[in-house]
């Protein structure tokens, strides 16, 4: 497809499968060099449901056996961030004690990045890195300047700029997660 309309608005393609694979390869590169060592088995907690597809295809190139659990968490509604978290489910599974490795499909104003690091902490996990596959840091940088604190995601597979999109488990008010392209909304 090369543009999709949602609701009036027009969409375009910004990555097509095989370079999101190429995306989530590097991002895989990543944690296996950091965790190359780990004695402790890492915890892969894939937050629902924007972030399944990345974290299938993560799991075809890391070259560790983590546990999977899962975790769901909302913060928009339309094309805007609420501000808050709005819905939490789970973890599937104790972190207390537990190298979390938090999966998100994209960070843009950090409030989801924050508040999970928080419930992490507060569940006893020994610790929580952040692995997404796409980051906004024009829109990041402006939300935690407003918060005071500046808690980067640790692994990073594409940083883009500040516009929304959906495909590749994004959503527009849950539809569209199922295309497996990414689509910009055009100007």
């Amino acid at each position: 497809m090369e543009k999709i309309e949602v609701n009036g608005m027009n969409f375009v393609p910004m990555f097509r499968h095989q370079e999101i694979v190429e995306i989530v390869k590097g991002v895989a590169a990543k944690l296996n060099e950091a965790y190359r060592d780990c004695e402790e088995k890492p915890l892969l907690l894939c937050t629902l449901n924007g972030a399944l597809p990345f974290c299938g295809e993560l799991m075809m190139h890391i070259n560790f056996d983590p546990d999977i659990a899962s975790i769901k968490v909302s913060t928009y509604e339309g094309t805007e961030s609420t501000g808050k978290i709005n819905k939490l489910i789970g973890p599937t599974t104790s972190v207390e004690g537990r190298n979390v490795i938090i999966v998100e499909d994209i960070v843009d104003t950090g409030i989801s990045l924050r508040n999970l690091r928080r419930i992490m902490d507060e569940m006893g996990a020994k610790s929580a890195k952040v692995c997404t596959l796409l980051f906004k840091p024009g829109k990041f940088h402006a939300e935690e300047k407003k918060s005071g604190s500046m808690i980067l995601p640790e692994f990073v597979g594409k940083e883009i700029p500040d516009a929304f999109i959906l495909g590749y488990g994004l959503d527009y008010n849950e539809s569209f997660r199922c295309l497996k392209d990414i689509y910009v909304l055009e100007d």
